[in-house]
Formats: structure tokens, sequence, C-alpha cells
């Protein structure tokens, strides 16, 4: 199984949540449990609706429904490489009558059947290329054939083909419940999303909607804006690094104030020196934590002595001592 169904490798990524959100939108568009079956298309190759139409059906079994996903397009299907099965027999052989080895092909609806690694999900690849694909989905087999897929799921998922290049999905869209466009940003243009649009409507076809895809997201704003986020990128980071970075600096002011204090000790007169040391004490008493702040009392700044200069220091370095080992 290719990475390409997010939904199945990690559920809980932002973009699972939006196929989520896309299935709940197309169930709640009609009433009565009567949408079964869907069409995925596109305007022209290279916009997704493969890999839309794959983490939809992912999306669909994970709910806990019973879903068969068709390979329409059966010019350039590739299905069955994204849920690694079996390219052929698929729905070319069993709407032909004809075999990959032109043998008769079975009638059997089972054996066109795949099953996958996704619990619920099953899968008919698009099988071999037929001279005629268009008349295929048009013949009484096809029609047929819904029916009967009708009867053994809950919901048929069909990746057709670009309708702006062949008609193949214009035709399915006339026997499906709903159909879903996939773009892509900046690449699909309006004319051609009109143009489908209409000729969908023209044919009798219903339209679910529109799916943007290929839109550039940057990471960071992801991360801020989606609460369920990936838990894998959330445990990579620090919990804190401002309160790190602000402890660290703070621890670094200290050591450069008590040098600057032990300097001055050593070349003024032990008068000056006090006096130096207690107004810096006033200067930055505000700057210290609160906790150090209350084991420091000074009640007189005339009658502080080295002994007690002294004592403050060694206070002062046994609480950055601590804050340095919880900070390791």
């Amino acid at each position: 199984m290719k990475k390409e169904l997010v939904t199945e490798q990690d559920p809980k990524s932002p973009i699972s949540e939006v196929f989520r959100t896309l299935r709940t939108n197309i169930q709640f568009m009609t009433t009565k449990g009567k949408l079964k079956s869907i069409l995925v298309t596109s305007t022209m190759p290279g916009e997704g609706k493969s890999w839309v139409a794959s983490n939809l059906a992912v999306t669909f079994a994970q709910a806990g429904k019973k879903v068969i996903l068709v390979d329409a397009d059966m010019r350039k299907g590739r299905v069955y490489s994204i849920f690694g099965v079996s390219p052929r027999p698929g729905l070319s052989n069993y709407l032909s009558g004809v075999d990959w080895d032109d043998r008769e092909a079975s009638n059997d609806l089972a054996d066109y059947i795949q099953e996958t690694d996704v619990e619920n999900l099953y899968v008919i690849s698009a099988g071999n290329v037929p001279p005629n694909p268009s008349e295929l989905l048009v013949s009484d087999q096809m029609t047929d054939l819904m029916e009967r897929l009708k009867d053994l799921c809950d919901i048929i998922i069909f990746d057709g083909t670009p309708s702006q290049l062949v008609t193949d999905s214009l035709i399915l869209t006339r026997i499906v419940d709903s159909t879903i466009v996939v773009t892509a940003s900046k690449a699909t243009k309006k004319e051609d999303l009109k143009r489908v649009i209409k000729n969908i409507k023209n044919v009798g076809g219903k339209i679910a909607g529109v799916v943007v895809n290929k839109v550039p997201v940057d990471a960071k704003k992801y991360e801020q804006s989606y609460y369920y986020g990936s838990t894998a990128l959330a445990e990579t980071k620090p919990r804190s690094r401002t309160a790190k970075r602000s402890s660290q600096e703070m621890y670094n002011r200290a050591s450069n104030m008590m040098q600057k204090r032990n300097n001055i000790s050593e070349k003024r007169p032990q008068e000056k020196t006090r006096n130096n040391v207690n107004k810096g004490n006033k200067g930055k008493s505000e700057e210290l934590p609160k906790a150090l702040q209350r084991n420091i009392k000074i009640e007189n700044a005339d009658e502080v002595s080295m002994e007690k200069t002294t004592e403050i220091l060694n206070q002062m370095n046994q609480y950055l001592d601590e804050e340095k080992k919880k900070l390791r």
C-alpha cells in the first residue's frame, strides 16, 4: 500500500480530517440515505482525482461502510497500484466478456472484486485497455453491474477519466447518484471547469461539489490553526524553548553581576565595596525571581557587612545552580 493513502497511514493528520469532512458533507447532501454511488472526475490529468477517490473510499470504509472502489478509467487506470492489487481482471474484462488472454471472461462478479488491506474496502481494477471504453460504459452490462454492486455494498465510488479529454465520465454521470469534480490550485483553468460542469448538467448528471486539490499550505500555520494536529510532530518539539532561553539569559546576567562585584571588592576599600553591593542589590532586586527575593532580607543598607554580602551571593549561586539543573 502506497503512502498516497494518507487517511490509512496517518488517520490523525489534518489531511485525513479534511477527507472526513468531505465524507460528512456528501452524506448530508441527500436525505434518507439514498446516496449509493459517487463519481470522482477532473478537468485534466494530474489534478489528483485518483488520490481523492482512494482516500475518500478509505474514510467511508473507516466509518463502517462497505465500499467498492471501481477504477472506471480504462485508459490509464492506476487504482490497482495505489492499493497494491492485481490490475486484471477488471472492469473492461467484465463489460466486454473477454479475459486478458482472449478467453471468455467469467460471469461471476466475485472474480473481479479484490479485497484490500483496508477493512470494508474492495477494489475493481480497470482491467485491460479496450479499444472502445465509451461504448462499454453505455452497454446494458454496465447498468446490470451497477445494480448488482448496489446490492453488495453500502456505497460505490467510481474513479473516472478527465472530463475535458474524453466522454467516459460524462456517460457515468448519468447513472451515478452524484459527481465530484477535482481541480488543482493554480493549475485548473476556470474556463475548463465551467465547461465540464456545463457538460455534466447537459447530460442530466448531478454535481455534489468541487474539490480544490494541491493548495499550498504552510506547515506552521497548519499546526497553529488545527487543534488536533499530528502528535508525532508535537512530541519532537521542546516544551518551552522561550522559558529555557530566558532562564539561561537570567543565569548569565546574574553571573556577570557577581563577577563585577568580586572585582570591585578586590580593587576598592571595604566601605566603598559595601555601598556598591547595596546599590547593586537595590537596582537589581526587581529583576530577581520572587522565590529568591523571599530568601534575601536586607534591613538597613548601612548595616550590611561583607559576611552578609557573601551570604547573599551564596544564596544566589545556590538558586541559580538549581535552576540550571532543571534546564538540563
